[in-house]
């Protein structure tokens, strides 16, 4: 165990702090799973436990292999994942999964293993390093906006446009980071109004045709429509339901909580372990437990800073902002649902709620920001080292200067110091010297 934590290079906060949180989500998922277990009558807490570990296990896993591969091998690997994340992503909208009656084309089933897996995360992951890469290989060379729009742009909007109809909230997330990581990357500010503009009025147009042809867009069209409709209206919607008893289970948990395991909000709150956990939290632990949460994720964003100010290159600076900030923008969102600060969007909890490809997809990405925390560990580890042998060879070439120096003053004394016979002892120097 020893040696395995010696193994653990980079960000020791950031390794510090994703531990926290996946430890503090056990117990959550494992009091929430009872919704599923005595209400709809499936499998058993202990099994939903077991679950959450093996997916926390995989997880830990990707992040230990993902840190040790060299952060400048993503540079590649992104400009070929893109066509292979947008085939998957294709495949995804068509294949029109539905679950309980309901369009879920944002997933699709692993084949022989039976694993559901929603390629959104992966998309967004990949979208991020390629833009990423993008910028940093335009850094201090001149481009035009329509080499920059056939480069960078057209994939962005394939991605966005494969994942909007089903998916509109991950969508509207990806675009916001986009903008925010070219706006870090230096991107001219009037190119960038520009694209806001083209991605506002394709939106337009794309909720314009689903209105004017609802049958020729998936059932989800219609949800998250109704959701910005419930958010901005009184209309009686179906996610009241949800946002009510996630408000109850706060307002129940006051300041110090119900206790660990004793929530009566989790047999009544639909996705009590998954996209509600953050009001489960609050229910059993109180104000204090959520706000505990939070701010594990503020210091995760604080490491994100400042591992982003350390590093020297802008493409590791540019990874870190654009896989790290997306973690915690999605806990703020995700909790700003649970207080109705937000409609309901359908984002988990990173590293708390419960979902196997929202874990694994968040610790690759945290991997790849470890990967570049050691690197740059690795450079400021070879520069000591290099100052320190130079520090040594300057100290042997003084003590060897000082020592040459030494001999020679020895050898000018020797010089100019008088000799006498034996015949000369004991007389007086002078007088030996002047013959008397």
């Amino acid at each position: 165990m020893k040696e395995l934590i010696n193994n653990l290079k980079g960000d020791k906060g950031i390794w510090s702090f994703v531990m926290l949180l996946a430890l503090i989500s056990f117990m959550p998922v494992f009091s929430a799973s009872t919704n599923l277990v005595y209400v709809i009558g499936k499998g058993s807490t202990i099994g939903y436990l077991v679950k959450h570990l093996v997916h926390i296990f995989i997880g830990f896993a990707l992040i230990y292999f993902v840190h040790k591969v060299p952060y400048h091998y993503y540079r590649a690997l992104s400009k070929i994942a893109m066509p292979i994340v947008a085939l998957l992503l294709l495949f995804t909208f068509m294949q029109g999964t539905v679950i309980g009656g309901a369009n879920a084309s944002r997933w699709i089933k692993v084949p022989f293993i039976g694993v559901t897996f929603q390629t959104s995360a992966l998309a967004m992951i990949v979208l991020m390093v390629y833009v990423a890469r993008y910028l940093a290989k335009i850094e201090d060379k001149p481009f035009t906006f329509k080499s920059s729009f056939f480069e960078l742009w057209i994939p962005v909007f394939i991605i966005l446009a494969l994942i909007l109809p089903a998916n509109f909230s991950t969508a509207a997330l990806m675009f916001a980071m986009v903008c925010m990581l070219v706006f870090v990357g230096k991107y001219p500010m009037r190119y960038l109004a520009m694209i806001i503009g083209i991605g506002v009025t394709g939106l337009t147009l794309f909720v314009l045709f689903a209105i004017a042809f609802p049958k020729a867009m998936p059932n989800r069209v219609d949800t998250w429509m109704s959701r910005i409709e419930r958010f901005t209206t009184d209309v009686p919607n179906e996610d009241d339901y949800q946002i009510e008893k996630a408000k109850i289970a706060i307002a129940t948990g006051q300041v110090y909580g119900l206790g660990p395991g004793k929530s009566v909000q989790k047999n009544f709150l639909p996705q009590s372990s998954s996209d509600f956990i953050f009001a489960i939290i609050v229910e059993e632990y109180g104000l204090v437990g959520g706000l505990a949460v939070l701010l594990l994720y503020l210091m995760l964003f604080f490491r994100f800073l400042v591992s982003a100010h350390k590093t020297n290159s802008l493409f590791g600076k540019l990874l870190i902002v654009g896989l790290g900030f997306p973690i915690i923008f999605q806990a703020l969102i995700n909790m700003g649902v649970a207080v109705e600060l937000l409609p309901v969007t359908g984002q988990t909890l990173p590293l708390i709620s419960s979902g196997g490809s929202s874990i694994w997809m968040t610790c690759i990405a945290i991997g790849i920001i470890i990967s570049v925390t050691k690197k740059e560990e690795e450079v400021a580890q070879e520069l000591a080292e290099k100052e320190e042998r130079d520090a040594a060879l300057k100290q042997i070439i003084d003590e060897h200067i000082l020592r040459e120096k030494q001999e020679e003053e020895a050898q000018a004394t020797d010089v100019e110091e008088p000799s006498y016979s034996i015949k000369d002892k004991g007389k007086n120097p002078m007088s030996a010297v002047m013959g008397k």
